[in-house]
């Protein structure tokens, strides 16, 4: 039986390892019964069990293997390659795996990102396979990229030799929408929407011309209720990139969370923006449950005064560069700054290499020692493995993602329309998981935490 060869191969393994996370053997045999079961499987662990899941969800596979599909993200792959494949080899336990586009052989475990999932699904790659996804919280996000599509002026000018009788008709739709796009980007902005009339118009003029190239064809699927869509702008080049993403990635790959036996391991809890993500498309997972576990743990060092001006007053930025300054001298460590607001960023990093020198950079994998990284939220969050643990985190502004962007503006858009809150159901729930990842390093490394921005304390919420 799966369960009770996994147990056993589980329980000679962790005797080789110190780990203080108890429900190693557990979470093994929920695995294993659900790959004997082919159900679905909603796990989840709190973020005290940070990659202590690996071998209870390996050595399952390791036994058997079958038809199982692995989704991992690039820092996931990265970590499974060069830390948790060798530990296994180490125990005499082999993984057969398989890399690429096309399907494995049965008994192989098929390992693949989420835009090669989007792929395979497409083509029909997946039947009858068992797909795992850990670390659900971002899943939503990631498939949300996987899922764009993306039109430049080179596959105008494809469409426009494919089709010349159509090609007065799409010159004119181009620069049409050209100029109105640059028109409504404020104060040289490097965004623009586009509205769903626009899209509708398009679409009658592809309609006319019969069998189209990609991506012009995924196009034609695009249901401009449930998609964004917007310009990126290139100011200088007067050139453009048009952009769709879907608003709710679950709703358009329905299918495969209902048709296909999924594992779904949450590493933030109960995460309700995940929840409400999966009951949207009615999903009813066979087994849930939560293994938690409170470790016991230095309290993280935290730098918050209470009072602090709010970011969209005068003083905010000045309020940044002198707090940033006070934190910044005398360490001997790595500070990293976040801050999301791109402007204001550059500036900020700019003031503070005037002050600090070389020690200061921007968004890069090889900073000084004590040196002062400045990044985005999104950037450390997909760099983060790869530098040193910080001494000191500063965050400028809470990572409340803006309603500036088009993205953003069309989920709340959407959700207003249905009468939810659109604030506490979503910008809140993904602005607590990105800060619980941010912080995470810093309080492994026992660092100090800052938070600069003044809503911490003056907002109910």
């Amino acid at each position: 039986m799966l369960e009770a060869n996994a147990h056993n191969q589980l329980k000679t393994f962790l005797e080789g390892i110190s780990s203080e996370w108890p429900h190693h053997l557990t979470f093994s045999r929920i695995v294993a019964r659900s790959l004997r079961r082919r159900d679905h499987t909603l796990i989840h662990l709190d973020t005290w069990s940070q990659n202590c899941w690996w071998p209870g969800l390996l050595i399952p596979l390791s036994i058997d293997a079958s038809s199982a599909v692995l989704i991992l993200s690039d820092n996931q792959r990265s970590r499974f390659f060069k830390q948790e494949l060798p530990r296994l080899k180490e125990a005499g336990l082999e993984l057969p795996l398989w890399e690429g586009s096309t399907p494995p052989e049965t008994g192989q475990v098929w390992l693949l990102n989420t835009y090669e999932l989007i792929e395979a699904y497409h083509k029909g790659h997946l039947s009858s396979r068992q797909l795992i996804f850990p670390e659900v919280e971002f899943l939503s996000r990631s498939l949300r990229h996987a899922l764009s599509i993306q039109i430049s002026s080179s596959d105008w000018e494809v469409l426009r030799r494919a089709y010349p009788g159509a090609e007065k008709k799409l010159i004119s739709f181009y620069e049409t929408l050209s100029l109105q796009c640059f028109s409504r980007a404020a104060h040289l902005r490097p965004r623009s929407t586009i509205s769903k009339g626009d899209i509708f118009v398009l679409k009658e003029i592809l309609k006319g011309l019969g069998n189209i190239p990609l991506p012009w064809s995924h196009l034609t699927k695009v249901d401009s209720d449930r998609w964004a869509s917007w310009a990126d702008l290139d100011h200088k080049l007067l050139n453009w990139v048009w952009n769709f993403q879907p608003l709710e990635p679950f709703q358009v790959l329905n299918d495969l969370f209902h048709n296909y036996p999924v594992i779904l391991l949450s590493s933030a809890g109960n995460n309700s923006l995940f929840t409400s993500e999966l009951k949207a498309i009615n999903f009813s997972p066979n087994v849930e449950l939560s293994l938690s576990h409170q470790k016991v743990v230095e309290p993280l060092s935290l730098f918050a005064p209470v009072k602090q001006p709010l970011p969209n007053t005068e003083i905010f930025a000045s309020h940044l560069l002198d707090q940033c300054l006070r934190l910044i001298l005398g360490r001997s460590g790595l500070t990293v700054l976040l801050l999301d607001d791109e402007q204001l960023l550059r500036a900020l990093t700019a003031q503070l290499a005037a002050e600090f020198g070389r020690r200061v950079s921007y968004e890069t994998t090889a900073p000084e020692i004590n040196g002062v990284l400045s990044c985005s939220s999104s950037w450390w969050l997909k760099h983060h493995d790869q530098l040193p643990v910080p001494e000191q985190l500063v965050i400028a502004m809470l990572p409340i993602a803006s309603l500036e962007c088009p993205l953003t503006a069309a989920r709340v858009a959407g959700m207003k329309s249905h009468g939810r809150d659109w604030f506490r159901d979503f910008l809140l729930p993904e602005s607590l998981l990105v800060l619980s990842e941010a912080i995470e390093p810093v309080r492994r490394g026992n660092g100090r935490l800052a938070i600069l921005d003044g809503r911490l304390f003056r907002r109910s919420w």
